[in-house]
C-alpha cells in the first residue's frame, strides 16, 4: 500500500505538486508474511601458520617457534521465540563468519574467529539446497544447530622440526571454512489449525476465541497470512491456534494461496475444519478441502478432525440436521454447530478440542 503525504495542504494539490516533491511511504513490508527463504552461509577460514624463530640474546641456535592459525569461525543456527517469519533473510542473502586469525612468533596461536549465529523462528526447517537434505529443525527456544564448520588453522614451522631438519622454513596455509547453500523453511507451530474455504469465518472465530485481531471482512481472501491465536484453557494453560488461510480447491497444485500454507498444517495436532453452513452446498465445501488434504498428503488426511458448521444463527434449524446428517454420513469426525459471531456453541466446541488434544497426548 503506498500513500501520497502532502505538507501545507492549504495549497491546491495540481499546483502544490508541481512546487515539491512527493514524499512515498511503502507499507508493504511491514505487512508482509515470509516463511520460505534461500541463504548462502560461509564459515570462517583458518589463520594461517607462520614461520618464525626464537631470537633471545643467550639462546643461541633458538630453533622453530612459528605458531599455529586459529580456528575460523563456524556458523550457527538458533531458534527464538522473539521472530515470527524468515522477512530478515529476504534481503541479506550470504551470512558469513569471522576467519581465523594467524599464528604468532614464541608458538603463539592465532585467536580463533567469533562463531556466527544466524537467530530464526521457531519451526524453521534448514535443508542443503544441492542435497535436499534436512539439516536440523529447530522447534524449541534457544535451539540450535551448526550448519557450516570452521576452518581448520595451520600449522607453523615448530611442527616441522625434526633431527633430519632442524630449522624448517615453511608452515601450512589455514583450511576454508565450509560453505553451504540453504533452504529456509518456517512451519508454523500450533496444536490446532483452523482450515476451510475463504468466507467460512475463520478469522473471525480466532479472534472470538483469543486476542489476535485479523483483519477481517466479507470477501475471499481477507487473510493473506496465517494468524496465530493463544486460547486458553479453563486450567489457565495456553493452546496456540492457527488460522490457515487461502485453501480453494486446486490449492494443492499450486492454484490460490492454499499451497504457500498448506505446509503449516503439517505440525498441528488437530484439525478444526470450518464450514459456511449458510454457503450454496456446505456438503461440497466440506469435500473441497478434503480432496485437496489427500492430493497434499504429507500426513495431513490422517489428522484427527472436528468439524465446525459456522454461521448457524443465519440458517433454518431444519437445513441445519439436513447438512449434519450428510456430513455425518461421510464422516466420522464429531460436528458442532457454532457462530463465531454469536458466540453460539463455542463452549462445548472447545471442550471437545481440550479432549481431543489430551488424547492425541497420551498417545503420542
Amino acid at each position: 500500500m503506498t500513500f501520497f503525504i502532502f505538507k501545507n495542504s492549504s495549497f491546491p494539490v495540481p499546483v502544490y505538486a508541481k512546487m515539491i516533491s512527493l514524499i512515498v511511504v511503502d507499507t508493504t513490508q511491514k505487512m508482509q508474511f515470509i516463511d520460505l527463504a534461500k541463504i548462502e552461509v560461509q564459515a570462517g577460514k583458518g589463520g594461517d601458520g607462520i614461520v618464525a624463530f626464537r631470537r633471545e640474546k643467550y639462546v643461541p641456535a633458538g630453533g622453530p617457534a612459528g605458531g599455529n592459525g586459529g580456528w575460523g569461525g563456524s556458523v550457527t543456527f538458533m531458534a527464538t521465540e522473539r521472530l515470527q517469519t524468515l522477512l530478515d533473510f529476504r534481503y541479506a542473502r550470504l551470512f558469513k563468519a569471522e576467519d581465523g586469525k594467524k599464528g604468532g612468533p614464541n608458538n603463539r596461536t592465532g585467536a580463533s574467529g567469533k562463531d556466527l549465529i544466524i537467530e530464526v523462528p521457531c519451526g524453521t526447517m534448514i535443508y542443503d539446497l544441492e542435497t535436499d537434505k534436512l539439516i536440523g529443525d529447530l522447534i524449541k527456544n534457544e535451539q540450535s544447530c551448526c550448519v557450516a564448520q570452521g576452518g581448520k588453522g595451520g600449522l607453523g614451522n615448530k611442527h616441522f622440526l625434526s633431527n633430519r631438519n632442524r630449522a624448517p622454513e615453511h608452515a601450512l596455509p589455514g583450511l576454508e571454512g565450509e560453505y553451504k547453500s540453504l533452504r529456509l523453511e518456517l512451519k508454523l507451530l500450533a496444536e490446532v489449525g483452523i482450515i476451510g474455504l475463504p468466507n467460512a469465518g475463520k478469522s473471525t472465530l480466532i479472534s472470538s476465541l483469543s486476542s489476535a485481531r485479523p483483519k477481517i471482512a466479507n470477501y475471499p481472501f481477507t487473510t493473506l497470512v496465517p494468524n496465530l491465536g493463544v486460547v486458553r484453557k479453563p486450567t489457565g494453560d495456553g493452546t496456540v491456534f492457527a488460522d490457515i488461510p487461502g485453501l480453494i480447491a486446486g490449492a494443492s497444485a499450486g492454484i490460490g494461496l492454499g499451497h504457500e500454507f498448506l505446509r503449516h498444517i503439517e505440525r498441528t495436532r488437530l484439525l478444526l475444519h470450518l464450514i459456511d453452513s449458510n454457503a450454496d452446498d456446505p456438503v461440497a465445501d466440506y469435500q473441497t478441502i478434503q480432496n485437496e488434504l489427500i492430493a497434499y498428503g504429507q500426513g495431513l488426511p490422517e489428522k484427527k478432525q472436528i468439524i465446525g458448521l459456522n454461521k448457524v444463527d443465519s440458517v433454518d434449524e431444519s437445513v441445519l440436521e439436513l447438512v449434519k446428517e450428510e456430513l455425518q454420513a461421510l464422516t466420522p469426525a464429531p460436528i458442532y454447530a457454532i457462530s463465531a459471531v454469536t458466540r453460539t456453541g463455542l463452549e462445548p466446541l472447545l471442550s471437545k478440542i481440550w479432549q481431543e488434544l489430551d488424547d492425541l497426548k497420551k498417545t503420542q
